[in-house]
């Protein structure tokens, strides 16, 4: 059984920075493409980055690149998502997702509850 969950959320002021954490179970994590998404206040749900199975490869929106780095720990089957310099609009429910099948495919599994962020003064 697939299981996805987020930690790391909060409050955090304009400009400030969180680090958010997925623990991944029930599937070979090392061997998926992963994804970070939100979904904001009265807003569908926005992809915000993925990275492939070895890290090699990172793809961000163009809403936070240069500002979130997204990384994997294999060995601990666990995805991150480093956010700074961060914005009201970055206010959402962060949820990570695992790629449908193992080769890529671009469509993703979106199992668990999310973190919820909040950037506000």
């Amino acid at each position: 059984q697939v299981q996805l969950v987020e930690s790391g959320g909060g409050l955090v002021q304009p400009g400030g920075s969180l680090r958010l954490s997925c623990a991944a179970s029930g599937f070979t994590f090392s061997a998926y493409w992963m994804y970070w998404v939100r979904q904001a206040p009265g807003k569908g749900l926005e992809w915000v980055s993925r990275i492939s199975p070895g890290s090699s490869t990172t793809y961000y929106a163009d809403s936070v690149k240069g500002r979130f780095t997204i990384s994997r720990d294999n060995t601990k089957n666990t995805l991150y998502l480093q956010m700074n310099s961060l914005e009201s609009e970055d206010t959402a429910v962060y949820y990570c997702a695992k790629d449908q099948k193992i080769s890529y495919s671009g469509t993703y599994y979106r199992g668990g509850q999310g973190t919820q962020v909040t950037v506000s003064p």
